[in-house]
């Protein structure tokens, strides 16, 4: 009683599945555990909430990362040129939008988008907290966003936020040369066992997904690589500390 192209657009995630449908699949793959059953009813009634996300306007490709990353366990991050998102404090945001192209962020676009922000930033802050590991290069300290007061409180931030149990940061100082990831920025999402690990690659056009299984063993392989070069988190909280003092005698 149920026709082909439903079927197809369930399995493409263009409708979601409905209770009956969760139990009418349940009886064709002799799901017999009720519990499984149960859990498996509980993500559609899940589903069906509205995500805070969703009262903003925000670009669909964006909205799904926005989404993803509340569901990750872990994130493993590398920047090349800025501050990450989860990291940035509302001054170093507010000057990242006014650098941006003016027809794009109107004074209200820009306050929401730091609203939204701010509600993905409680990700670190939750029970559990979300496992974040975060690898930038040098560059990124370096280039003066909103100028050296706003740089000064941003690497104060930084260092802050690295002395917590759930974050590790780690840079990679100029004297390395080149690495392999030197003109990407990309993130690794993980979700345990709910979901198959994404890696989210940014671009001006918005970003793009990859999921298989070789695609993400890559950028697992540079990661790594990226992790065993850089400083490591204690020897990059000493170099945020170093660089950051010398924004505060800058002239302001």
């Amino acid at each position: 009683m149920c026709s082909p192209s439903k079927v197809s657009r369930m399995e493409t995630g263009q409708r979601g599945a409905t209770l009956r449908d969760v139990r009418d699949l349940c009886k064709i793959y002799q799901v017999t555990d009720q519990a499984q059953v149960e859990s498996l009813m509980d993500l559609v009634r899940e589903g069906k909430r509205t995500a805070w996300w969703q009262s903003y306007e925000l670009a669909t490709n964006f909205a799904m990362y926005v989404g993803l990353e509340q569901a990750a366990t872990s994130l493993h991050y590398y920047q090349s040129t800025i501050v990450p998102g989860l990291l940035q404090t509302v001054d170093y945001m507010k000057a990242m939008y006014r650098a941006s192209m003016p027809s794009e962020f109107t004074p209200e676009r820009v306050s929401e988008h730091i609203d939204v922000r701010l509600r993905r930033q409680e990700v670190l802050n939750r029970q559990p907290p979300l496992r974040l590991r975060a690898i930038f290069d040098e560059a990124v300290l370096h280039r003066v966003v909103g100028g050296p007061a706003v740089m000064a409180t941003q690497l104060r931030h930084l260092v802050e936020l690295g002395r917590g149990s759930n974050l590790a940061l780690q840079v990679i100082p100029y004297s390395l040369g080149a690495h392999p990831a030197m003109d990407n920025t990309f993130t690794i999402l993980e979700f345990e066992d709910v979901a198959p690990t994404l890696v989210y690659v940014e671009d001006l056009a918005g970003g793009l997904y990859h999921e298989r299984e070789q695609e993400v063993a890559r950028y697992r392989r540079v990661f790594e690589y990226l992790q065993n070069i850089a400083l490591d988190p204690k020897e990059t909280i000493q170099c945020i500390s170093e660089i950051g003092a010398q924004y505060n005698i800058a002239p302001h």
